[in-house]
């Protein structure tokens, strides 16, 4: 069994007063091995966010499975959902989701207070990834305090000092700079290298180039998917264009 199995994923949404239903997500099939990197792409409304939700456990499916390491997320219990998102997913949004009135520092170490950690213990996690990551001299300032691509790392520390199973990223570098964007992913593919297995949701070609594999999702379904194999970055940019002009065009590449 594949370390993530997504098996016949559907998703309707009842408009208001339940007048009309929206199918977000029609009948997606996909697997993931353990520490691969992979893309998801599409255009607006084509069902990424959604999907991305339900792998979050933030939504559930009208109908199908997500499977995390044999464990169906259709069983968690409505109250153990939020501990299971903090013991197995990282999260990493666009525009950060830091906590203004929290230190850097505190807003890195709110996933572990949240899990009942002792002071030395979330200390001996943080030093480490916070020269990693190059934010050691940021952490008794604010958010406020700092720039986007500084937010970007405290969030992605905040995501990965939990040593999730999988990490989330939903358009982790739409609101950064080319310097900051490079800085984030060069962090994920660091970290992608040493065995984290990531997800990102991207409008970005430079970003989803990165990747070992990008899904594409067209009305609802996975329309297409590209493996890096032998392909450097450049190369995979050009054939993640090219499927993207498909999408826009209305060709069927499956």
């Amino acid at each position: 069994m594949s370390f993530l199995e997504v098996t016949n994923l559907k998703k309707v949404y009842s408009t208001r007063f339940g007048g009309n239903k929206v199918e977000a997500l029609r009948d997606v099939n996909f697997t993931v091995e353990e520490g691969e990197f992979i893309a998801i792409m599409g255009e607006s409304g084509s069902g990424k966010t959604t999907l991305l939700n339900i792998l979050a456990a933030l939504d559930k499916p009208t109908m199908g499975n997500v499977i995390l390491d044999e464990k169906d997320f259709a069983s968690i219990k409505e109250s153990d959902r939020a501990t299971f998102r903090r013991d197995n997913l990282g999260f990493v949004f666009q525009d950060f989701n830091l906590l203004d009135t929290f230190s850097v520092e505190d807003n890195i170490y709110l996933p572990l207070v949240l899990a009942g950690k002792k002071h030395d213990e979330m200390s001996a996690l943080l030093e480490p990834l916070a020269s990693r990551l190059g934010i050691s001299d940021l952490l008794k300032k604010f958010p406020y305090e700092i720039s986007c691509g500084q937010k970007q790392r405290v969030a992605c520390a905040r995501a990965l000092i939990t040593e999730p199973r999988i990490l989330l990223a939903d358009e982790p570098t739409g609101a950064l700079d080319s310097k900051s964007t490079d800085e984030v992913l060069n962090l994920f593919c660091d970290v992608n290298e040493e065995g984290q297995t990531i997800l990102m949701v991207t409008h970005s070609v430079k970003a989803a180039s990165v990747a070992n594999r990008v899904l594409f999702i067209k009305d609802g379904e996975v329309f297409h998917q590209i493996y890096r194999g032998e392909s450097t970055n450049e190369e995979l940019y050009q054939k993640i264009t090219e499927t993207l002009t498909m999408l826009q065009t209305g060709s069927d590449k499956r």
